[in-house]
C-alpha cells in the first residue's frame, strides 16, 4: 500500500487487531495475528459514510503573537515548536451536539485552547511551502484542551508536557470536511465563547506560522503521512473551565463545536 497517497486508493486497507497508524513490519502483508484488540481512532467525514483515520496528532505550540506573549514568550525570536497527542485524545463531536466532557484528574486549572485543524492526505518529507497545501485533504476544529498547571509544573522543570497535554479526550474535535468541497483556510474569525462569553477571538490570518509553513517544518523532522493531522495554534486569551461549563467555538466556513464539562 501506498502510505503517502492513502485516500487516492478506492479503499481503506484494515489490518484486523492492528494499531491504526503504526506502521507494520517490512515485507508484512496480509493479516496480523495479536494478542488482543487495540481500536483504531476515526474521524467522521462530512457528506459521507467514509471515516478519516488517524495516524498522529501534532500540535504547534504559541502560534499566535498575543497567545505566544500570555504564556511568557517573545515571538518574534521563537522558532516553530511541535508536540503530540496520543491519537486516542480524540473525542468525537457531531455537528449540532454537546457532548459530555469529563474533568480530568489532577488538575485544578483546566484549560481550553480553540484550533483549526488540518487533516493530510498526502505524506513526504522536505516538503516546499510552496506546495504544501496540496497535501490537505481536509480541515476541522478542535479543542486543545490543557491541564495547564500541570503543564507549567512541567515546563519549570524542564520536563516533557505530556501530563499537561497528552492525556484522554483531550483532542475534542469536528468532523472533517474534504478541501474538495470548502477550500483552503487562510483567513477568518476564529472564536470560543464559555457559558456564551466570549473568551477568545482572533483572525486565522494572525497565525505566526500558516498550516502551510507548519506542514513543511514538520516534514523537515518527520515523515508526514496520510492520517496526521495538525492542530494549527490557539489565538490569545486561554483560560479555565469548570464542571458545568458549556464551551463553544467557532471557525468562519465550519459548523461550530460545543462540549459541556462534567
Amino acid at each position: 500500500m501506498d502510505r503517502r497517497n492513502f485516500f487516492q486508493g478506492t479503499a481503506i486497507a484494515a489490518v484486523t487487531g492492528a494499531v491504526a497508524g503504526c506502521a507494520a513490519p517490512t515485507g508484512m502483508q496480509g493479516s496480523v495475528r495479536t494478542p488482543f484488540a487495540v481500536s483504531g481512532t476515526f474521524i467522521p467525514v462530512v457528506g459521507s459514510d467514509e471515516m478519516y483515520p488517524v495516524r498522529r496528532i501534532y500540535c504547534i505550540g504559541r502560534n499566535y503573537e498575543a497567545h505566544s506573549r500570555e504564556m511568557g514568550s517573545d515571538p518574534t525570536r521563537e522558532p516553530p515548536f511541535f508536540f503530540q497527542k496520543p491519537t486516542d485524545a480524540i473525542q468525537n463531536v457531531a455537528v449540532g451536539s454537546m457532548p459530555d466532557h469529563p474533568y480530568p484528574p489532577l488538575t485544578k486549572n483546566y484549560h481550553y485552547e480553540a484550533e483549526l485543524v488540518a487533516c493530510l492526505g498526502k505524506g513526504g518529507r522536505n516538503i516546499p511551502i510552496a506546495t504544501a497545501l496540496d497535501h490537505v485533504w481536509g480541515y476541522t476544529l478542535g479543542l486543545d484542551m490543557t491541564r495547564r498547571d500541570l503543564q507549567r509544573a512541567m515546563g519549570e522543570e524542564k520536563k516533557p508536557w505530556e501530563i499537561g497535554k497528552s492525556f484522554d479526550r483531550s483532542a475534542p474535535i469536528g468532523p472533517v470536511h474534504r478541501v474538495a468541497q470548502i477550500g483552503h483556510f487562510t483567513q477568518g474569525a476564529i472564536w470560543l465563547k464559555v457559558n456564551g462569553q466570549t473568551k477568545q477571538s482572533a483572525n486565522l490570518n494572525q497565525m505566526i506560522w500558516s498550516v502551510a509553513e507548519q506542514i513543511s517544518k514538520l516534514s523537515d523532522a518527520f515523515e508526514m503521512f496520510p492520517g496526521d493531522i495538525i492542530y494549527s495554534g490557539t489565538p490569545e486569551n486561554v483560560g479555565p473551565v469548570v464542571r458545568g461549563d458549556v464551551v463553544e467555538m467557532h471557525i468562519d466556513g465550519l459548523p461550530n463545536l460545543s462540549i459541556k464539562i462534567v
